[in-house]
């Protein structure tokens, strides 16, 4: 079930540097947000605070609210791990687990929530694959490394493990930059896809991807070095991208910097 996300006065800070400021943004289930903006602007900081997933760098705090269906992220007693079962990801570069066949890749995570039956994870694994459209071209080889699979592939297995263990958000830090064009293309389809069941969030420095994949766009800028990214503004992506509010994000958009 595709959940919303709300967050309020969202500060990130590593050790005394703050990296994100004042940021507040409403994301809608059933879509894809995109964020584009400059190096260092802080959108991937962003994104990984949403399942908790910035906690992994020492000195890493945040202040203000996270909430996915009214529920704090951050509440007393939530657990981190759980977090990141509700709120899956997709990193930069594919990173398949490279011991592992493809099978166990994308059974692991169920496993570890405790799922033992083959015929239960066959079920999944075959799901999964196929919600990753990778089903057709890996059926028959499902005990091979995963490692052994071409780049786009090894992203969409990345995808299917994601999914295999039923998150309701779906974060993607720049998925297709280290992929070919006909990979990347065969991800954006997937993520068109995916929306009818997740809450999608992807982060791009690819203008027309985010013109191509995503309902709605926020733009996140820096004011210099040392300083704060800030979300500059945020809107359905056909207006962002044809009549935007603000000048930075029509000089950022138009290619007059950035």
């Amino acid at each position: 079930m595709a959940k919303r996300i709300d967050v309020s006065g969202l500060n990130v800070y590593y050790g005394s540097f703050r990296a994100v400021e004042d940021v507040n943004m409403t994301i809608e289930p059933r879509s894809v947000t995109a964020f584009i903006g400059p190096s260092g602007c802080g959108k991937s900081t962003f994104l990984r605070t949403l399942n908790r997933m910035h906690e992994v760098i020492p000195g890493a705090r945040v202040e203000g609210k996270v909430t996915i269906d009214g529920e704090d992220l951050y509440g007393q007693n939530v657990d981190p791990v759980a977090v990141r079962r509700t709120v899956g990801m997709v990193f930069q570069r594919p990173n398949p687990f490279p011991t592992m066949s493809i099978y166990d890749n994308v059974a692991a995570g169920l496993r570890l929530n405790g799922v033992k039956k083959k015929s239960q994870l066959d079920g999944i694994v075959e799901t999964s694959l196929k919600g990753a459209n990778l089903w057709n071209e890996v059926k028959d080889r499902l005990d091979r490394p995963g490692a052994g699979l071409s780049g786009g592939q090894q992203q969409r297995l990345c995808i299917a493990r994601a999914i295999a263990v039923e998150p309701e958000v779906l974060l993607m830090d720049e998925p297709c930059s280290a992929l070919d064009p006909i990979s990347t293309l065969a991800i954006e389809d997937q993520i068109a896809a995916l929306k009818e069941q997740y809450t999608i969030v992807i982060v791009t420095h690819n203008m027309q991807q985010a013109a191509r994949v995503s309902d709605t766009t926020a733009f996140f800028n820096i004011a210099g070095s040392g300083k704060p990214g800030k979300l500059i503004e945020m809107a359905p992506t056909p207006k962002m991208f044809s009549t935007p509010s603000e000048k930075a994000t029509e000089d950022y958009i138009s290619g007059r910097f950035g």
